[in-house]
């Protein structure tokens, strides 16, 4: 075979081999893999489980593992220590860590949830309108010392002029997780609850819904996507996707109705009936709870800092700037549909 034979041999051969490739089967993008950790499993956090199960995560080439890890002080420990990469926890954590003196501060980068989760349960159905004067000389089951349920709790208590410390016999001793059966066997007159329990009480006819922490304490980043700023230097790119797919995923549950919302998170609770799961949705969608964006602008930021302050849980106001990058968000924002 001739110089011009072999060369036209080799050139076939070559194309052939790379028709082969094109057409062959592809290997699957590799997918970034991002760890978080979530401070409780609820149903206020619906935007974030319609994400996963939407795809919106996968879309954006991640690969989110999720865990519960119960309280804010854990899931910070966990952040903090490297065994998650996200906390989805309330930001007044990192305001805390702050003030603790760390040398790497935790950043509050996507908000999830604007407002309060916690309702205002009583024993007995109301007669005639509800006054929170009513709450005076009662006895309060309220929540954690320095959590921001009751923080936001005691911020609307004094709202109204009632004194916690004063005016009514404050319980606060009592474990999250065991505070509605403390409640159903007759433990205080009125109790601070989280969804779905204060649905379920409704339901059970043991407890009436009669007004919302969330409503009366205002917009707060109560609730937001976080990480260290070392992750977030090293990892900029997928922040930017964990935000876009965040920001999807808050579009949808603003415009999808209560019923699709609810078949979308209800794989994440399969001992909770879907009468409730959907009673829950909607009255946190009513009220305004989910965030539309995950932008923390600074007048939510200092609404925090007054209800940290108001309960004594502040040494010093924390500066905006410092513990919110609003960046990915505002991109989201922008590119997102």
């Amino acid at each position: 075979m001739n110089k011009k034979s072999l060369g036209i041999v080799l050139t076939v051969t070559l194309i052939l081999s790379l028709l082969i490739t094109a057409c062959g089967p592809k290997k699957a993008e590799e997918k970034t893999k991002v760890r978080i950790g979530e401070v409780t499993r609820s149903i206020f956090y619906a935007p974030q489980y319609a994400a996963i199960s939407k795809g919106f995560f996968a879309e954006q080439g991640l690969d989110v593992e999720l865990t519960t890890t119960p309280g804010g002080d854990k899931t910070m420990t966990a952040l903090l220590s490297g065994g998650i990469d996200v906390a989805l926890v309330g930001s007044e954590t990192s305001i805390y860590v702050q003030q603790q003196g760390s040398g790497d501060p935790v950043i509050n980068f996507s908000q999830l949830t604007q407002t309060d989760g916690t309702f205002l349960v009583t024993r007995k159905p109301l007669q005639g309108k509800f006054d929170w004067s009513q709450l005076k000389g009662s006895v309060f089951l309220g929540q954690r010392v320095g959590g921001m349920p009751q923080m936001a709790g005691e911020f609307t208590l004094k709202k109204y002029g009632i004194n916690p410390k004063q005016d009514l016999k404050l319980i606060q001793n009592i474990d999250f997780a065991n505070i509605p059966s403390a409640f159903v066997s007759g433990t205080g007159d009125y109790v601070q609850l989280f969804e779905p329990q204060a649905t379920m009480l409704e339901k059970e006819g043991k407890g009436y819904v009669i007004a919302s922490f969330g409503v009366e304490s205002g917009k707060l980043p109560y609730t937001a996507f976080m990480a260290k700023q070392s992750y977030i230097n090293k990892s900029k790119d997928t922040i930017q996707k964990f935000a876009n797919a965040i920001q999807k995923a808050q579009n949808w549950v603003a415009s999808a109705s209560v019923d699709d919302i609810s078949k979308a998170i209800s794989s994440y609770f399969p001992d909770t009936q879907s009468e409730i799961i959907q009673g829950v949705v909607k009255r946190y969608k009513d009220q305004g709870s989910f965030a539309t964006d995950g932008l923390i602008d600074e007048q939510e930021w200092n609404n925090l800092q007054d209800v940290m302050q108001a309960a004594g849980e502040l040494k010093q106001r924390a500066d905006y700037k410092t513990l919110v990058n609003n960046q990915f968000a505002e991109q989201a924002k922008k590119s997102v549909k």
